[in-house]
């Protein structure tokens, strides 16, 4: 709303200062800011307002060391998480972009299911939350919507690379590329580094791919369910899902603000995505809300952000690297959150299969997911998020370089 209003007195007054707020950088600093002294000073305000709701976790048995002590600690610190966000993002944040409504959009409706799961298990005493099917469906929906907009949307487009052709036996003539509508992505560790999910279905004949969307969308939801699922299952440890997500979502942040910049992109040879640089302002907003949420959030906690927060920030996650068209990276950028994922389905797996021919279940973990088998171990938590952490800016380092490595 600012950018709007400093606009108007910049044109109509030529007000002193106002040009600032057409820099994407002035508007990104002012959004990390903003959204860290938010969440630090008025994060204390919601955790007491938490407390004297009574809105305390409940702890299962797992027999895991210092777990009772956490018995009662406020949960649905992920309100702290989304109003961190959402404030500076309405404050600086283009909102006539379509990628900045489309992170809002999946930030509040995945903080609602989130919302509605954690209500049920603390005012309703039901351990088990929102029925796992109505988790789904609310993630398939919400990837239905990213899918259909990033599809249907005329505003998501991508920019075509100049071109210079031959017109005459002396004369070359640079056509200047202009945006489309485009299914393409980039591979990692490739030269020729595009894909197009429209081509999987051009074998079918003619005009197949028109209705590459069939494909596409599916593949958003997956993803989309994937990785707001994978966020869910790290936040079991004090600092663990808002310290990783941090890294992550930095990263992206990194991804954005090139694929948004025309001479970075075509440095790198990767798409310059006209309108994309925008989503950097909420992007920054989230890491100062994340990081700011640490401070309460890391060991020993004095909040959890409950499935209010994890399954916001999986889904805004997940939409960010569809937008700027690395949801290839996500195995190796959210690998923490892949690694959670993988140890709890190959437990599950194992334990099924042992049961069903040898008439008793056997583990491969001690516990899943993989930070309660550390923890089984007899690692600290504090050890173990530190680790995971390294593990995480490691990754994320990995992910960076692959826009150079082919």
């Amino acid at each position: 709303m600012l950018y709007y209003l400093f606009e108007y007195l910049e044109n109509q007054y030529q007000f002193p200062g106002a040009s600032l707020f057409q820099f994407l950088t002035f508007r990104a600093a002012m959004s990390v800011l903003l959204s860290l002294v938010l969440a630090t000073v008025y994060g204390k305000q919601i955790i007491t307002m938490l407390q004297r709701k009574q809105v305390g976790e409940t702890v299962r048995d797992l027999g895991l060391e210092g777990q009772q002590e956490k018995a009662g600690t406020p949960t649905m610190g992920g309100i702290i998480i989304i109003f961190a966000t959402l404030i500076p993002v309405l404050l600086f944040a283009r909102l006539d972009n379509i990628y900045v409504i489309l992170l809002i959009v999946s930030m509040l409706w995945m903080g609602i299911i989130g919302f509605i799961d954690d209500y049920i298990k603390i005012f309703k005493k039901n351990k088990e939350g929102l029925k796992g099917r109505f988790k789904v469906l609310g993630q398939v929906v919400l990837g239905f919507i990213v899918g259909a907009t990033l599809y249907f949307h005329p505003d998501v487009t991508v920019q075509e690379k100049n071109q210079t052709v031959i017109t005459s036996e002396f004369q070359l003539e640079e056509i200047k590329g202009g945006e489309v509508k485009s299914l393409m992505t980039n591979v990692p560790f490739f030269k020729d580094n595009q894909l197009d999910y429209a081509n999987w279905i051009g074998w079918m004949g003619e005009g197949a791919k028109d209705y590459a969307w069939l494909l596409f969308i599916p593949i958003v939801i997956f993803i989309v369910t994937a990785v707001s699922n994978g966020a869910n299952l790290t936040d079991g440890i004090d600092g663990l899902a808002a310290g990783s997500s941090a890294i992550i979502v930095l990263t992206l942040g990194i991804f954005a603000w090139v694929s948004g910049n025309v001479i970075f992109s075509d440095y790198l040879d990767i798409f310059f995505i006209p309108r994309a640089g925008e989503m950097v302002v909420f992007i920054t907003a989230f890491v100062g809300a994340l990081i700011g949420f640490l401070w309460y959030n890391a060991y020993p906690a004095q909040v959890f952000m409950g499935d209010t927060g994890s399954l916001a920030i999986g889904g805004v996650i997940a939409v960010i690297a569809l937008i700027v068209r690395k949801e290839l990276l996500i195995p190796i950028l959210c690998g923490i959150f892949f690694a959670e994922s993988l140890s709890v389905m190959i437990q599950v797996s194992y334990f099924k299969y042992t049961k069903r021919k040898f008439g008793e279940g056997k583990r491969i973990f001690l516990m899943s997911p993989l930070h309660h088998h550390y923890q089984k171990k007899g690692y600290h938590e504090s050890k173990i998020v530190t680790r995971f952490w390294i593990v995480g800016i490691l990754l994320a380092i990995i992910t960076i370089v692959t826009l150079k490595i082919r």
